[in-house]
């Protein structure tokens, strides 16, 4: 979102004001001095007449928090007339403890979906809360007693009553009136400092380092609304297409949170037949004039099926959230949810803005094409394929809908190679590590693709790489500012040693245009 031209500084103390030739003097006349005292004056007058009112204002008590249905739309209007915070200069950088986080959760799921925040929460380092319905220990009597390693997740709140409220879609529930209004009770909660608040469900993974280096490129005293629509195109057209899906993770500022926490309760009443939270929270926002502005890393992965696809060709942009967690095949083969999700946030925290970034490069000996996912997939083509179509989307699931036609998603996909002579070797994570500043993986060969090679002929040429069972991919850390213009990474085949390939991954060179060695 882009904001108003300011207007120009003015100039210097020593600078005329007027525009001077080179046969003018270079010194203000009598009545110019006058003139420019008199100026001087009035803006002091005007700037002490500010001071003043504001401490006048910022004296008087705050409107108390109420409950919520209590508010009167008076007191909602003259909420926009608060003065508005300093210019973003003169703060400190964005940090994780400015962000708040609100994670909509239910009693009856939260003892089985803990284990997913537990990945991703820092205790200590992060501030936010999980609203539940009701408490999930009088709920359920079967479920004991908070244990000792709680204190590694956010504290819990029961979300208000929110019966008073209409709801009348015929297929929806109104536990979306709920959510709804988990971004307003946060915000009521009073936290010091907050800046950003950042909505998601109880069944997603975020790597909240990213997410504060992408939130850090915004002003964030001034209204903004951040996430990614479904990746459905079917469900972007029933909702909006400028829509933030909160799955996958909402972040809204600290200005544009007060001003919906003044207003929600009075706008949910106008969208009774809404589906659910975001559709509500979006046309709340869309009353207020924002628009969504859209980060490429928030996946909502309104998806089925095998996720393959949408990670190993995840878009050239940092990595933030994905959702549904619980609804996709596990991440890595050969192993089940829980440790495919322990896996993937190891990975994810071991070099945090390079995870998931894409490196293609080519051995132009034996003709083969190598697509790198850092922290998933190393992909052995035994062909030439061109980034263009490497960058694309494998289509190895299906949308929410079931359906999984090309057109039904939002984004960039291709079809699957039908000739399984033409299917890469797949190489996936098994364990990465640190060593320095340099994060190095290993990444096991999958033998069922060769097997099945092996049994239609791929004749004459046998699998790719059939020396090697092991992939070890050396990455370098990002520059910090790689995430304000992101571009692929380059790789380099270095050499193999029983039955070991080595692959470096590394920003290309600024200077590189074309190379075939730095861009392929």
């Amino acid at each position: 979102m882009s904001s108003p031209p300011k207007p120009p500084s003015p100039p210097p103390p020593h600078t005329p004001l007027l525009p001077t030739s080179s046969s003018s003097t270079t010194f203000l006349r009598p009545r110019r001095r006058s003139l420019l005292a008199a100026f001087a004056s009035s803006c002091m007058l005007l700037l002490s007449s500010f001071f003043w009112l504001s401490l006048i204002l910022s004296s008087s008590p705050s409107h108390p928090h109420h409950h919520p249905h209590h508010h009167h739309s008076h007191s909602h209007r003259l909420r926009f007339h608060e003065s508005a915070p300093p210019p973003p200069c003169s703060y400190s950088p964005l940090s994780l403890n400015h962000l708040v986080f609100g994670i909509a959760g239910s009693a009856h799921l939260w003892p089985r979906r803990k284990e997913f925040v537990r990945l991703w929460w820092r205790p200590g380092s992060m501030r936010g809360h999980i609203w539940l319905d009701s408490s999930p220990f009088t709920s359920q009597p079967s479920v004991p007693p908070p244990s000792p390693d709680s204190n590694d997740l956010p504290p819990i709140r029961i979300s208000e009553d929110i019966s008073q409220f209409r709801y009348t879609n015929p297929t929806g529930h109104p536990s979306g009136l709920r959510i709804a209004r988990i971004l307003a009770e946060t915000f009521q909660l009073g936290h010091h400092a907050a800046r950003w608040f950042v909505l998601v469900d109880d069944d997603a993974i975020v790597n909240v380092d990213n997410l504060v280096a992408v939130l850090s490129k915004y002003d964030w005293t001034e209204m903004v609304y951040i996430g990614g629509p479904s990746e459905s195109h079917s469900a972007n057209t029933y909702f909006s297409h400028t829509m933030a899906f909160g799955g996958g993770g909402i972040a809204i500022s600290y200005p544009l949170a007060r001003a919906i926490e003044g207003i929600q309760d009075e706008c949910l009443e106008r969208y009774p037949r809404f589906y659910g939270s975001d559709d509500r929270l979006h046309a709340c926002i869309s009353e207020l004039g924002v628009p969504l502005t859209r980060e490429y890393g928030f996946h909502q992965w309104d998806i089925r099926g095998n996720p393959f696809g949408l990670l190993a060709a995840h878009p050239i942009a940092p990595f933030i959230s994905i959702h549904h967690v619980e609804i996709v095949d596990p991440v890595y083969p050969g192993l089940n949810s829980l440790e495919s999700l322990q896996l993937f946030t190891k990975a994810m925290k071991a070099e945090p803005m390079s995870f998931l970034q894409r490196a293609i490069c080519y051995d132009e000996a034996h003709k083969l094409s190598i697509s790198v996912s850092l922290g998933y997939v190393v992909q052995v083509y035994p062909t030439v394929v061109f980034p263009r179509d490497l960058e694309r989307s494998e289509v190895t699931y299906t949308a929410w809908n079931r359906h999984s036609q090309r057109t039904e998603f939002d984004f960039d996909t291709r079809d699957a190679f039908r000739s399984i002579c033409k299917k890469p070797v797949r190489f996936f994570l098994r364990e990465v590590w640190k060593e320095g500043n340099v994060t190095k993986g290993s990444y096991a060969r999958e033998r069922s693709q060769d097997d099945l090679k092996r049994k239609v002929f791929c004749f004459p040429r046998s699998p790719p790489l059939p020396g090697v069972n092991e992939i070890l991919v050396f990455s370098d850390p990002l520059s910090k500012n790689w995430h304000l213009a992101p571009r692929r990474l380059c790789c380099e085949l270095n050499h193999t040693v029983d039955g070991t390939l080595t692959i470096l991954v590394r920003q290309c060179q600024r200077e590189t245009f074309g190379s075939a060695a730095d861009t392929l």
